[in-house]
Formats: C-alpha cells, structure tokens, sequence
C-alpha cells in the first residue's frame, strides 16, 4: 500500500491515447491517459466507463449530443453507448479512466490506435 502521485505518473509518459495502469481494484483498473485531438468512434458492449477530468476540456461526442467535461469533473459512458472523445481546440487534456479489467481499448473496432495491453506504472 502506498499514495499515487498523478501528476508523478502523468510526467513518467508522452504518447496520447495509450493509458497506464496505476492500480487495480478488485476486477477493475485505473488507468491514465493523454488525449489529444480525435479518438475513435466505439461502444463497449458490456462494460461502463468512467472519465475524471484532471487538465483541459474533453468533448465527450455521442451520437445525438455533444457533452464537455471540464477539470474536475467525470462523465460515466454506459454500456452499448456508441462515443468518440475528443479534446477541445486540440489541446491536451489528462484523463483518469475507471473501468473493468475486460473491458477493450477501442471496444467493438480496431484501429491504429488501439493498445491491446496498458503498461502498468
């Protein structure tokens, strides 16, 4: 058991849409990751997601909304919602995800951005 510094583990990477581990908490991980720009458009059949905002402004893109999600504050994804996030303007935005160990980086599709494995720091 010991304390977990965010912004120590933010500073210990770069590359944008690739989360880490930082702990696991029964059958579920916390991973952070470094938006920016566009993601992909995906669900996840099964499994929820949760987004705490630590820096910028997420614009969450569902298909009938847009939502923003500002520092400090979370949006939970539920299952079988189709979304694509994106960042504002193109800026960098640092995001803390909570989510079950099963769940799939990029969900129902496959891209050149989707990690299969999230590399625990």
């Amino acid at each position: 058991m010991q304390t977990i510094n965010l912004e120590d583990k933010f500073s210990s990477f770069k590359k944008y849409w690739y989360p880490h581990q930082i702990a696991v908490v029964n059958n579920m991980q916390v991973l952070l990751a470094k938006l920016k720009d566009e993601f992909v458009w995906h669900k996840h059949e099964e499994e929820d997601e949760l987004f705490f905002v630590q820096k910028g402004i997420l614009e969450m893109h569902f298909r009938d909304k847009i939502e923003i999600v500002s520092e400090g504050e979370i949006i939970v994804v539920p299952k079988g919602v189709e979304h694509c996030p994106k960042t504002k303007n193109g800026g960098e935005v640092h995001v803390l995800l909570f989510e079950k160990i099963s769940t799939k980086h990029t969900g129902n599709v496959t891209s050149e951005k989707t990690v299969s494995e999230y590399p625990k720091i």
